[in-house]
């Protein structure tokens, strides 16, 4: 029997903040699965503010299309099966977007082992601190960053997803860490995870701010906003300090003739710094070593997640806007069903 189904397309490419009339929510028929398939009821879908560069142009990847289903990670369970992998029950994750439902070969579909997701962990995580938020911190300040004992970390956008995670897992390598977050209720929250330190953007003298909280210098910036809160930094770093360079959410909405850059390059030069950046999926075959890392450090008590939990597919784009207010602490999510 076809299944009815909703999903969130691109109507409109924005110019600037995204609105709510860039989107549009569709009802959808779903044919019934073929030989191979499986119908997939999303439980949870994401909102990524790393999306915002798809809906006007090419980023990471290629534009998405008009008319094209928002891209997203989500977590679900498997209805039916024509599939020998998978069975009625199975909890699985993919990336379908901003879906009720999804048909499926199975290609990119990942059952979640109950033996991982149980207690602490709940099967969200594995969209969240277990999937490219979480995994982008992990790789890009082991890697990029390579943090040693005693160096001093300074995190932008703490209070999110990626920068929480950071912030948690450079101070288990011996780490001195200070987070910028939008308000005292999210540099409290940051506090709370054990940062060393938090102060709020808004209003302050970000070179100042940061000589403060970090007054021998920052060995590791981890970079989520890019712009002003970057060249700030870069004016803070220590010699031989490391950048590393995972969003660049304050540019986002800007038009390219906008966009603010950086400017205080010579101290590349003078204090021999390194910048990367980094896309997580070329990691994509550590990921699973790497997850599993993790899952025992929250099973043990050493790292932990925030989810921010919205009610009703129908809210998605607001949600998603609301991303670029900073309204969201924790990793954003819609409950779907």
């Amino acid at each position: 029997m076809p299944t009815k189904a909703k999903r969130w397309v691109l109507a409109l490419r924005p110019e600037g903040k995204p609105k709510v009339e860039n989107f549009r929510l569709e009802e959808i028929e779903l044919p019934e699965i073929g030989e191979h398939e499986i119908l997939i009821r999303t439980e949870h879908h994401s909102v990524d503010p790393g999306m915002r560069g798809r809906l006007s142009g090419d980023s990471y990847t290629s534009a998405l299309p008009l008319g094209q289903t928002i891209d997203s990670a989500m977590v679900g369970v498997v209805e039916q099966s024509r599939n020998e992998k998978f069975k009625p029950g199975d909890r699985v994750t993919g990336g379908f977007g901003w879906v009720t439902h999804a048909i499926s070969n199975g290609r990119g579909v990942q059952i979640l082992p109950p033996e991982m997701y149980h207690g602490k962990l709940r099967p969200t995580a594995a969209i969240g601190v277990l999937g490219i938020p979480g995994l982008t911190s992990y790789f890009g300040l082991l890697d990029l960053g390579r943090p040693k004992e005693g160096d001093t970390v300074l995190i932008s956008s703490a209070a999110g997803p990626v920068g929480a995670t950071a912030g948690q897992i450079a101070k288990m390598k011996g780490c001195k860490v200070v987070g910028i977050a939008g308000s005292k209720e999210k540099c409290d929250y940051v506090k709370g995870l054990g940062f060393d330190a938090c102060f709020s953007y808004r209003g302050a003298d970000l070179k100042a701010a940061i000589r403060e909280h970090c007054p021998e210098g920052v060995d590791i910036y981890f970079d989520n906003v890019g712009a002003e809160m970057l060249d700030a930094a870069i004016l803070n770093m220590k010699e031989h300090g490391r950048i590393v360079v995972s969003g660049q959410v304050s540019e986002y909405n800007r038009a390219d003739n906008e966009l603010v850059g950086i400017r205080n390059v010579t101290r590349f030069i003078t204090h021999r710094l390194r910048m990367e950046g980094l896309v997580v999926f070329d990691y994509f075959k550590q990921f699973r070593e790497a997850q599993a890392e993790m899952a025992q450090w929250i099973h043990d008590g050493k790292l932990t997640y925030t989810e921010d939990v919205s009610d009703g597919i129908e809210g998605s784009a607001a949600a998603f806007i609301g991303l670029f207010e900073g309204e969201n602490l924790g990793r954003r999510l819609i409950k779907v069903s």
